[in-house]
């Protein structure tokens, strides 16, 4: 039985101590070396560290921050990634919640937080490697729980405080037993990873390529901004998997990129995030017709994703594509405003989608409050405790029983005396012709429903389209077209800044 991460990492070394393991634009690593580094990486860290204390990265995804990752969990802790391009009071704040033993960075990423006023040291990475303690590694193996968190990512805070969701190594090695499985990824498969290190979509990337003893090929970030370099990187490098969040396979599609070049290596394609515009998906499928393409969905409270659905190649999807089914040893359900159970035979009933199983979250660290908000007993269950998650995501299910995201709680609103999904408008305004891509977003103060989109067709035409296919209390009050949608860090459109845009507009 594995009772850490590391125990897939020993394995793959003895299994495959010759094969590339990780590999970014500049250097790549077999998984012995990887193995060795991450000891003398550990080694290096234990005067400084306590078990289980978290460890803060500042630096940028690459092979030296997996042998970071590695390290740490070797020296009994848990690791959390900063982004190093997040504003300096967002920084304070998670390093606040953190109090991390040490933050380690590199001597470029070094200059920016010497420009912040943190109280935590600061250590060289390159600074830590030493002559491998084995006695002290062997120790603090035999203690390790398998309930110890691994790795700590954040999320935004409704009061403006991020919240740093907590997961253990059970819960990624329970995952890792069930998703690799599933997906159907190899031993041979060579993995494109997309998602920044401080999002949980990368956990499936890392650690099915440790699970499965396959490459994980690191894309730089900046390529998500060149589709020619991006292309380039995943036929030169024979990407099969891709594990990507839905805006970055959109900016593919939006860009032409398969017009430029196809990458016929890829034979799996998983997206997840937000909702895939069907127009998207079939540009995707034209250029990739033999790729099996699968939608996730799950909070980072869940490690990774809860539910999947393999979609079938004949079947156009005109009203969307569902979430589909959960994974082995994870139950999700619908409870709707009255905590009664949304049954499956009941159709486009709305309800909450909740979920139960070892998958997840151990909280959010150090924030018992909200913890005891989100993770709580089952209310269909009165027999014995039984933890859940409540996502705060609306989901129904159809004629046929599949499962469908609907929209977040947040994104229902009221308008004009109606219950509004702002999502029911940005489907019907993707399906304009014309229309690559939209986004709906709601001024609580004036009460006015404000659209934008990406595409070649006048705003004229768009509201003339919308005229014809909405309820007037449905209507965009303002529509704007706009050269391209602004994006978050995680790869999902950045609703806060379009509002906060058109308020200063």
């Amino acid at each position: 039985m594995n009772y850490s991460i590391i125990d897939l990492l020993k394995q793959d070394a003895q299994l495959y101590p010759n094969k590339i393991s990780f590999a970014d634009v500049n250097n790549e690593i077999t998984f012995a070396q990887l193995n060795k580094k991450a000891q003398e990486f550990a080694s290096g860290l234990l005067p400084y560290v306590k078990p289980t204390e978290p460890i803060v990265f500042f630096m940028n995804k690459s092979v030296e921050l997996i042998i970071g990752f590695m390290g740490t969990v070797y020296a009994g802790c848990c690791y959390s990634v900063m982004d190093v391009n997040q504003p300096e009071a967002r920084m304070l704040k998670i390093l606040e919640v953190l109090q991390p033993a040490l933050i380690i960075t590199t001597a470029k990423n070094k200059k920016k937080l010497d420009k912040i006023s943190v109280k935590q040291p600061i250590v060289l990475f390159d600074s830590l490697f030493t002559t491998i303690n084995k006695l002290a590694l062997d120790k603090i193996d035999q203690s390790r729980l398998d309930i110890d968190p691994l790795y700590i990512n954040f999320t935004s805070g409704s009061t403006g405080i991020p919240k740093g969701v907590a997961i253990s190594n059970r819960s990624v090695l329970e995952f890792m037993e069930i998703f690799p499985q599933t997906v159907g990824i190899m031993h041979e498969d060579i993995i494109g990873n997309q998602a920044p290190w401080d999002f949980d979509v990368s956990v499936k990337d890392i650690y099915s390529g440790l699970k499965m003893g396959a490459t994980v090929q690191i894309i730089p970030r900046m390529f998500f901004s060149f589709p020619t370099k991006l292309l380039d990187f995943l036929c030169e490098r024979n990407i099969t998997t891709l594990v990507w969040a839905v805006s970055a396979m959109c900016f593919v599609s939006t860009m032409k990129g398969f017009e430029y070049k196809v990458p016929s290596s890829v034979n799996k394609v998983m997206f997840s995030g937000e909702i895939m515009p069907i127009k998207h998906y079939k540009i995707w499928k034209q250029f990739l017709p033999n790729a099996q393409f699968i939608n996730l969905y799950g909070p980072t409270e869940i490690t990774c994703n809860c539910t999947y659905y393999k979609l079938d190649s004949s079947k156009k999807y005109e009203q969307g594509i569902p979430i589909g089914t959960s994974f082995k040893n994870e139950k999700v359900f619908l409870l709707d405003e009255h905590n009664n159970l949304v049954k499956k035979t009941t159709s486009n009933v709305l309800g909450e989608i909740c979920v139960s199983g070892t998958a997840l979250g151990l909280g959010y660290y150090n924030n018992g409050d909200k913890t005891n908000e989100a993770f709580v007993q089952n209310p269909l269950n009165h027999l014995y405790y039984e933890r859940i998650y409540r996502t705060g995501d609306i989901g129904k299910y159809d004629s046929a029983g599949n499962l469908y995201y609907v929209t977040r709680k947040d994104f229902q609103i009221k308008h004009l005396g109606h219950r509004i999904e702002l999502f029911e408008i940005e489907q019907i305004t993707d399906n304009i012709e014309n229309v690559v891509r939209s986004c709906c977003v709601y001024d609580y103060e004036k009460k006015r429903l404000v659209l934008f989109y990406v595409g070649s067709s006048e705003e004229k035409e768009v509201k003339k389209q919308l005229k014809e296919l909405l309820p007037m209390y449905m209507m965009p009050n303002h529509t704007t077209k706009i050269d391209r949608l602004p994006m978050t860090k995680n790869g999902k459109i950045d609703r806060k800044l379009l509002l906060q845009q058109y308020k200063e507009g």
